[in-house]
């Protein structure tokens, strides 16, 4: 999403605990937001690189009064802040699930978010057009009536919809937009890496799971992204859950490979337990 909005020729504070020198306990270090910053760059736009917990008030607060400093103004905020995968026991019921494991990834998963908008918000609403994207897994209409188990991850991505929805009640009155968007079935570096494929070669995933035949890039989300902070009637969307999927038939974009995947509304009318994919109509 970062390197898409610097396609759009945009300046990106790429923010985050793992850098060069230091790497946070989710242990993928050769994911930095420096590197994140050269591809901003390379992509066109400008990337700047702060080392910041967005869980530390202080070192949140701090990033705004620096980008207040040099930039004067803060037009997109995307709380994409999540890091809690690790800690999730997915085979736990709430009661059988580490009560300390399953606290940290709210703190992770929402508590990051709050303290974020908390104090950038007031810097993106000096001036009207400001847009808030809240970044989950799942859109409204599969999340509210499917449970995302276990418990602590369901509350987590459930979180961030109605931040979203909150939000949009509150920021229209200071010209701003508040939406809540997600990628489909996302082919991370750590998705890639469970499946034991590169983007290159992704599609032989298919073979462990059927249904990574509707999986997208990181592109994808990334473009969706883009194509919103371009709208400039993107405040019809207040309150909206949004996915990459959705919006592509909106906007028109595909993703790398000339596709567009529709994710959710595959994994709402296809059944999941089936060994047999067929995407066709799909992406």
């Amino acid at each position: 999403m970062a390197v898409e909005l610097g396609r759009a020729g945009a300046t990106v504070y790429a923010t985050g605990r793992t850098t060069r020198e230091h790497a946070s306990e989710i242990g993928r270090a050769s994911e930095t937001i420096e590197g994140t910053a050269e591809l901003i760059d390379d992509a066109g736009g400008q990337g700047i690189a702060v080392r910041t917990d967005h869980l530390e008030h202080d070192r949140v607060r701090e990033l705004v009064e620096r980008i207040e400093r040099e930039q004067g103004r803060l037009d997109i905020l995307v709380n994409d802040i999540w890091g809690g995968d690790r800690l999730v026991q997915w085979d736990k019921k709430m009661w059988e699930h580490d009560l300390e494991q399953g606290m940290r990834i709210l703190r992770l998963g929402v508590e990051t978010h709050i303290v974020t908008s908390r104090y950038a918000i007031p810097l993106l609403i000096r001036n009207p057009g400001g847009l808030v994207v809240e970044v989950t897994d799942g859109t409204e209409e599969y999340n509210g009536p499917h449970y995302r188990h276990p418990f602590y991850y369901d509350l987590a991505k459930y979180a961030p919809l109605r931040m979203a929805r909150a939000l949009a009640e509150e920021l229209p009155e200071h010209g701003a937009t508040a939406v809540c968007l997600t990628p489909g079935w996302l082919r991370s570096e750590a998705m890639l890496d469970n499946f034991k494929v590169t983007e290159d070669d992704w599609l032989a995933g298919t073979a462990q799971n059927p249904h990574f035949a509707i999986s997208e890039s990181p592109a994808f989300v990334g473009r969706a992204l883009a194509a919103l902070a371009a709208d400039p009637d993107v405040a019809r969307f207040n309150g909206s859950s949004l996915s990459s999927g959705g919006l592509a038939k909106e906007y028109g974009f595909t993703d790398v490979d000339g596709s567009a995947p529709d994710a959710w509304r595959y994994m709402t009318e296809v059944d999941q337990e089936s060994t047999t994919a067929d995407v066709t109509g799909y992406r």
